[in-house]
């Protein structure tokens, strides 16, 4: 249990709600070519930006808790930041560092899955995003236990790779998957068998999250489980032929299967053992569900279900302990925001569609999907259209716009958190168009919240969690364009290494602060500027509020 906060000494509570707007996805670009937050029409962010206390706030790297300045941001450890307040050391950091230590192969969990893979004869199934993204996974953590799995006995390897194409170049999915089959053909002898057994593309099959489409995950498990599919002999092969005949970028190629002769090379069966190799949480959640749950299950007809043993990369939900196994600890963030405001008696409201529902709630949270009290904390979820983004890019903008306006206007909660997906979601198709168009369907709501935040006397918040929509061309490390081979420029469906706004619409400004914001902070300070604004001093070791004295 956390204290009560304390009164703050200079800042004066308002008589509207503090209303938090993360705009995923949208940070401050380096260039102007690709650009689509520039490029699109948003009267309402430009005037707040040119009237409001504004900085920029760092939200990739070391500021978040990854290993290096080098990493992109996430949505995973954004939120995770906003809504502690702090920084704690981050999925790939942990996973990187329990390896090279080799802690993660003396622990408890390795070691079971490599007995049960050697008694049973059976196989060692690797499940995961096969990228150097790091935002997800990383193609070295599976090599390193590849290696480690020979070394300890076992015969059999399987991997069932997905294809990233959203936290690395939309085409580079050979630039991984030639080096990985070469190097499962390096190591494979004849007392070790290494091969990839099965694919796909991430936004296709197995890696659905907040349960948007679990149809994405019974396609994956009729690929990766039952060996169900077109067969290929290679998993080159089928990249190179599934992108002729579909003209789909990476995420999005059909599932495969690879054969010898006609039958599956890795069909998961009785005996065998299975690592989910993402550390992430959110899209992993589901396929571990269809592995773990019992006879209740019922989201699609598994047709089979091998007993085998599974175990997560880490704990991707800390309030349900799911998985039962796992590799590495996940960080243990406590103290958060919400927990603070709720033992001060704050009343909290929040809300986003579905893609981000969980950002609001179960990241912002620390990775705990329960709230801290039922009587002042409301999660309100907005069902996601389940098309293409790129068709609907305005998603449910005016959706949550339309509940959180409700919300403020009913002068009930004093806290209101939402997350607009669009910068995020869109701008991970490459579809520049779309992006604009998701830009001005944004600033369109946000407008609408300003003014219902101006006639309660309310403040608005404005930040996002990492970059994205705001660099959506390839450039290369002249800054020039990268071309296609068509003459167009490359399409970039990552996120971006950029940072984020914070801008401060204060509608009854009191001259209690300077409007001169601190710079050179991280999206973890927005925890205490949050709890500032509402009247509150922030905890002593929560990263330094953006708002000073005069």
């Amino acid at each position: 249990m956390v204290e009560p906060l304390k009164k703050h000494s200079f800042i004066q509570k308002r008589r509207g709600p503090v209303v938090l707007c993360i705009m995923d996805g949208v940070g401050y670009g380096k260039y102007e070519t690709g650009d689509a937050v520039k490029a699109a029409m948003t009267e309402t962010l430009d005037e707040l930006a040119a009237s409001c206390p504004k900085t920029a706030l760092k939200a990739h790297g070391v500021a978040v808790g990854l290993p290096s300045d080098d990493d992109m941001g996430n949505s995973e450890v954004g939120h995770n930041a906003i809504g502690c307040g702090r920084v704690f050391a981050q999925g790939a950091k942990l996973v990187g560092k329990s390896i090279d230590s080799g802690r993660m192969f003396e622990g408890e969990t390795w070691q079971k899955l490599m007995n049960n893979a050697k008694d049973n004869d059976g196989t060692l199934h690797f499940i995961g995003l096969l990228s150097d993204g790091n935002v997800h996974s990383h193609v070295d953590h599976l090599k390193a236990m590849i290696v480690k799995a020979k070394e300890g006995g076992v015969k059999t390897v399987r991997i069932h790779a997905l294809l990233d194409g959203r936290d690395v170049g939309e085409m580079s999915a050979l630039d991984f998957f030639d080096p990985t089959e070469a190097f499962l053909a390096d190591i494979s002898d004849d007392n070790f068998s290494a091969r990839i057994a099965s694919g796909g593309g991430r936004m296709q099959i197995t890696m659905d999250r907040y349960q948007a489409n679990w149809s994405i995950v019974e396609k994956g498990w009729a690929t990766h489980v039952l060996g169900e599919g077109e067969l290929f002999a290679s998993a080159h092969e089928a990249i190179v032929s599934l992108r002729e005949r579909t003209e789909a970028i990476d995420q999005d190629l059909p599932p495969f299967v690879i054969a010898d002769e006609g039958v599956p090379v890795g069909t998961i069966e009785d005996g065998d053992s299975v690592i989910l190799f993402n550390f992430r949480g959110d899209r992993a959640l589901e396929i571990t569900n269809a592995f773990e749950a019992g006879d209740e299950f019922d989201k699609f007809d598994r047709i089979r279900v091998p007993k085998v043993e599974y175990a997560g990369m880490m704990e991707y939900d800390g309030d349900l302990h799911v998985p039962a196994q796992y590799l590495v600890t996940p960080p243990a963030i406590d103290r958060t925001m919400a927990e603070y405001l709720v033992a001060t008696g704050v009343k909290q409201y929040s809300i986003s569609e579905t893609q981000k529902f969980g950002h609001v709630t179960y990241f912002f949270n620390g990775n705990k999907t329960g709230k801290f009290s039922e009587e002042l904390e409301t999660y309100v979820e907005v069902p996601s259209d389940v098309v293409p983004f790129e068709q609907r890019p305005a998603m449910k903008c005016a959706d949550i716009a339309d509940k959180v306006i409700e919300t403020i206007q009913g002068g009930e909660y004093e806290l209101i958190k939402l997350n607009f997906p669009n910068g995020d979601m869109v701008g991970h198709t490459g579809v520049f168009q779309a992006v604009v168009c998701s830009m001005e369907a944004m600033d369109l709501s946000i407008g609408r919240i300003k003014k219902a935040v101006q006639e309660a006397g309310g403040v608005l918040i404005l930040s996002a969690d990492h970059g994205n929509s705001d660099d959506m061309l390839e450039h290369n490390k002249k800054g020039d364009l990268v071309i296609k081979e068509n003459g167009k420029p490359r399409a970039k469906t990552s996120h971006s290494l950029n940072p984020v706004p914070c801008i401060i619409y204060d509608a009854d400004y009191k001259g209690d602060y300077s409007e001169t914001l601190v710079e050179g902070l991280g999206i973890s300070s927005l925890a205490a500027t949050t709890i500032n604004l509402l009247g509150y001093e922030a905890p002593e070791d929560y990263d330094k509020s953006v708002l000073q004295k005069k």
